[in-house]
C-alpha cells in the first residue's frame, strides 16, 4: 500500500497532481500496489481531486475520522466528535487563548461563529455563518474536526498550548495541525490517521511492514512513524523532517514520484 497525504506531499503549491506524479502512481497500482489518500481534508475536497485527476480508491479522510470511498462518494465509517466534548474543548481553550474563534467541520460543511474569520476559496460553497459561539453548539450534524483559529498565533503555538492548557478536557479529544495558518485541527481521542489506516490495512490484510507512507505536517507523523517505511517530504515541517529518517525532495519537485519510480520502475504514460 501507497498511504499519501495530499497538501504539501502528493500535491503542489497549487493544489494540482503533476503529471508526472500522476503517472508514478498508475505504473504502481500496476505493479499491485494500493494507493490511498490519507488527509486533513474533508470528502468534499477528495472529490474535487479525483474530478480533476481521474483518481479512485479510497481515503482517509478528516484526520481519520473518515473513511470515505472515492468511486461511490460514500463514506464508509466514521468516528465523529460529540458537539458535547467540542463545547467543552472550546471553552477551556479560550480560557488559555481568548482572541480564538472555532468551527465544526462535518464533512459536507463547515459551521462557523464570527470569531472564525479564515476563509478558504476552495470551500466557499462549504460555509455557513452561525449568529454567535453558542450557536455552534446547537447543531445536530455529526463532526468531524472543532477547528480553533487565530489570526496572531501561529499553528505550533497554538498546538502547544492547547496541550499544556486544556487541562482534563484535552483527554477527550486529540490535537493535531496540518500547517494552515493559524490553524488547530482537534478530532475525538484516539483519531488519528495512523490508527484508521492500521484499521484500514487489518481488514485487506495488509500489514504495516508493507505499507509506504507520504507526509510533510505533524498530523502526518502518526502515519509515518507506523507505515513500514515512511518519508519526509523536503518541504517538511522542522519537527517531521528531525522525527523521519528517510526523506525525499519537496513536493514541487514531485518528491513522492521520485520514491515510486525508483521502487516501481520508470512510470508508464497516463
Amino acid at each position: 500500500m501507497i498511504a499519501s497525504d495530499l497538501d504539501g506531499t502528493l500535491l503542489r503549491r497549487d493544489g494540482t497532481l503533476s503529471s508526472r506524479t500522476l503517472r508514478a502512481l498508475r505504473s504502481a497500482e500496476s505493479a499491485g500496489a494500493e494507493i490511498v489518500l490519507v488527509t486533513a481534508r474533508p470528502p468534499r475536497f477528495v472529490d474535487r481531486l479525483a474530478e480533476a485527476a481521474g483518481l479512485t480508491g479510497t481515503a482517509v479522510c478528516s484526520n481519520g475520522a473518515l473513511v470515505y470511498d472515492i468511486g461511490t462518494r460514500t463514506v464508509v465509517s466514521s468516528r465523529v466528535l460529540a458537539v458535547t466534548v467540542a463545547q467543552r474543548v472550546a471553552t477551556a481553550l479560550a480560557a488559555v487563548l481568548p482572541e480564538v474563534g472555532f468551527a465544526l467541520e462535518t464533512g459536507n460543511q463547515i459551521l462557523y461563529e464570527p470569531a472564525y474569520r479564515l476563509r478558504l476559496s476552495e470551500d466557499i460553497d462549504a460555509e455557513l455563518p452561525v449568529g454567535s459561539l453558542a450557536d455552534l453548539w446547537l447543531t445536530d450534524v455529526p463532526v468531524t474536526k472543532l477547528l480553533a483559529w487565530s489570526d496572531r498565533i501561529d499553528a505550533d503555538t497554538l498546538l502547544a498550548a492547547a496541550r499544556q492548557g486544556v487541562g482534563l478536557a484535552g483527554s477527550e479529544v486529540q490535537f493535531t495541525h496540518s500547517g494552515g495558518h493559524g490553524l488547530l485541527e482537534i478530532s475525538a481521542f484516539g483519531v488519528t490517521k495512523a490508527g484508521t489506516l492500521a484499521e484500514l490495512c487489518a481488514g485487506r490484510g495488509i500489514d504495516a511492514t508493507e505499507v509506504i507512507a507520504f507526509g510533510d505536517m505533524p498530523n502526518d507523523l502518526t502515519v509515518l512513524d507506523w507505515a513500514g517505511t515512511g518519508y519526509a517530504m523536503g518541504n517538511a515541517h522542522p519537527a517531521v523532517l528531525a522525527a523521519v529518517p528517510s526523506h525525499t525532495v519537496s513536493n514541487e519537485e514531485d518528491g513522492v514520484a521520485h520514491v515510486l519510480e525508483r521502487l516501481f520502475g520508470p512510470p508508464t504514460a497516463p
